[in-house]
């Protein structure tokens, strides 16, 4: 989930910001001057291609994605629902027209096998939303939502009617959260295979299974172990993990392979939130990335080609907004990095307007909340003057259209809080979208996520 870090103090962002409007002026070097707005938006609507919900939405974007093999989805809140929907299309084109073989959630991994064994058929589950009461915790409303149950029953019943040759598309979570799911999970699977060593993998995560248990945070290992309260569990989570995929082996069965990286979880949330108190957030943020990527990795080892759902501020090219100021990583920039840019195609997903579901603070209710209106000169903004209700904008292959968004603007993230009174500080940075993504869908005015309570 994003959650925007506290991450930078005000007299960073104030350096920043003067850095970045400087640029904009032209006073540094190799810099222009930033193109007049009406200029901008003008370049924009001659190469949107409006969404109409026809069949042919998507053929463009299909086929600049091209031989990529990961493609990644994004959202700029967690909450609209339209996100949902319009993932949902172009994940359903990707896996009929370009044989991708799994969808990967910005999800805990632990929780997301229950999804994957209910669209596989392994779960006895009358349907999605019975699936998604796995979801029990804050922000369950992210993935416990009406639209994205809709596009689970989906997959579900495209699994159940594909051709025996073809096999079945499963959904996996890429992230460290959930640990009690996790661990769970690895002892389950030892109980069946070798019950004293599930005795022993219970006595390796006892130091770190009270905080898995409410009113307990997982957060408060990290201070806990800060602060000199309790000795650090890392030496036996890890020691744990290796054994795993010692069992595992190169090329383990479903279930050993799920085991594993339940394991490979459990550690990586020891390290983050050991980390978050140790370090800070710059440093717990991009251990938190490099982990997504591994992910990632892993799973494009075991299918080949893989769709990945994730907010915009991890699949978004970190290079292209303030973060590289911050020194943050982003698993779309990890990718490209690592992948080459052919390989990876990065698609954002952004709004100017309506409804989205969030919190005010950590752990608090979910509320439906009105988007308050843009800043004036904002990316949000330029969209939304296009004056479509939804359009496509393909980048890559396009120099075009990437020389007339190739400047810093401000633009606008919301994750799973959303703090309308503080807006700019919280959720406004500047990027370069042309830079930031291979592509980039908007969608002028959202409605909020329908939670399945």
């Amino acid at each position: 989930m994003y959650v925007r870090p506290t991450r930078m103090t005000r007299l960073r962002w104030l350096a920043i910001r003067v850095l970045l409007l400087l640029a904009c002026q032209g006073l540094l070097a190799g810099e222009s001057v930033q193109p007049p707005a009406s200029t901008v938006v003008a370049r924009i609507r001659d190469h949107a291609r409006a969404i109409t919900h026809s069949v042919g939405d998507y053929d463009g974007l299909l086929a600049s994605i091209g031989n990529a093999n990961i493609v990644l989805l994004g959202e700029s809140t967690h909450g609209s629902a339209e996100f949902y929907d319009e993932r949902a299309r172009i994940t359903q084109r990707l896996i009929n027209e370009k044989d991708f073989q799994a969808l990967v959630l910005e999800a805990g991994w632990a929780p997301a096998t229950q999804l994957d064994d209910f669209v596989q058929g392994r779960l006895r589950a009358a349907d999605a939303a019975t699936a998604l009461r796995v979801f029990q915790h804050f922000p369950r409303w992210v993935w416990r939502n009406e639209q994205f149950a809709v596009f689970l029953d989906h997959l579900k019943k495209s699994n159940e009617q594909a051709a025996p040759a073809s096999p079945a598309i499963p959904v996996y979570g890429m992230d460290l959260y959930g640990v009690p799911e996790a661990i769970v999970q690895v002892v389950r699977y030892l109980e069946a295979y070798d019950p004293q060593a599930a005795r022993r993998a219970r006595r390796d995560y006892r130091c770190f299974a009270p905080y898995t248990r409410p009113p307990l945070d997982p957060h408060l290992y990290g201070r806990d172990v800060a602060n000199g309260a309790m000795p650090s569990c890392e030496r036996q989570v890890q020691s744990r993990l290796t054994k795993m995929r010692q069992l595992a082996g190169p090329d383990p069965a479903p279930a050993a392979f799920a085991a594993m990286m339940s394991a490979r979880a459990i550690a990586g949330a020891e390290a983050y939130y050991r980390t978050l108190y140790a370090l800070g957030a710059r440093e717990s943020w991009n251990l938190r990335e490099r982990f997504l990527a591994e992910s990632l990795r892993i799973l494009l080892e075991r299918h080949g080609k893989i769709v990945v759902w994730a907010h915009n501020t991890h699949q978004g090219d970190a290079r292209a907004t303030d973060q590289v100021l911050a020194g943050e990583l982003s698993i779309g920039q990890l990718m490209r990095e690592q992948m080459g840019d052919e390989a990876v195609f990065l698609v954002g997903i952004t709004t100017s307007g309506g409804n989205v579901r969030a919190a005010t603070g950590w752990g608090t209710p979910d509320r439906v909340k009105h988007l308050k209106p843009l800043i004036e000169g904002s990316w949000s903004d330029l969209l939304h003057d296009v004056g479509l209700p939804a359009f496509v904008l393909v980048f890559r292959d396009n120099p075009d259209l990437i020389d007339s968004l190739d400047r810093q603007r401000l633009d606008r993230d919301i994750g799973v809080t959303y703090l309308p009174d503080a807006e700019l500080e919280k959720h406004y940075w500047h990027s370069s979208p042309a830079k930031r993504f291979d592509a980039l869908i908007h969608i002028d005015t959202t409605r909020a996520v329908v939670p399945l309570r």
